[in-house]
């Protein structure tokens, strides 16, 4: 068989190999193959945990992490001690969101009773627990679509007496049985 006219002879294969086209393969095939790997290893940002009304605890992303990339939209939050166990969660509806800003606070156990929210487990003195803040698709690439932070509970010094201690957010919590390195950020 005879080759003619504008097909490939092995004779024009070289110069195909190293054209600039084909120096450009390796390099999008790369791409594609590893954005998956990118999108999975975006960083986690800072969430930030405070002392709401009457010592609930409320979360909210830390300062720097809105400096660095604005306010992101809302998705979920989740609290879990330090074993994983889920103690609350309340997801926002997919049709509906806003943004988190470090001036506002969710609070433990929600005060919007509208949102999907599973029941609140009572959270107790002294053991670690952590929250996530989950956001939208970012606004930008760098932008984190999950919030941690780690916290514990501590009842206020003076506080005595049958009825419920009053208490306060704390960044070092006692090392506990199969927890995770506490920590607030």
């Amino acid at each position: 068989m005879l080759l003619c006219g504008n097909s490939l002879g092995l004779e024009s294969l070289p110069a195909l190999l190293f054209s600039d086209t084909m120096k450009l393969l390796p390099t999008l095939l790369l791409t594609v193959l590893l954005a998956p790997l990118a999108q999975a290893a975006r960083r986690i940002g800072e969430a930030e945990v405070r002392a709401g009304a009457n010592g609930v605890p409320c979360f909210t992303i830390s300062a720097r992490e809105e400096q660095r990339g604005g306010a992101p939209d809302f998705r979920a939050v989740t609290v879990s001690d330090s074993s994983g166990k889920p103690m609350w969660k309340m997801t926002m509806p997919r049709e509906r969101t806003f943004p988190v800003t470090h001036s506002m606070c969710i609070p433990y156990a929600g005060r919007v009773q509208a949102l999907p929210q599973t029941p609140a487990a009572v959270l107790e003195a002294g053991r670690a627990y952590q929250v996530l803040i989950e956001a939208r698709k970012a606004r930008n690439a760098g932008s984190p679509l999950r919030y941690l932070a780690r916290f514990c509970l501590a009842p206020e010094a003076g506080s005595v007496g049958p009825q419920a201690p009053s208490m306060r957010i704390r960044s070092n919590c006692p090392p506990a049985e199969h927890s995770v390195q506490s920590r607030a950020r």
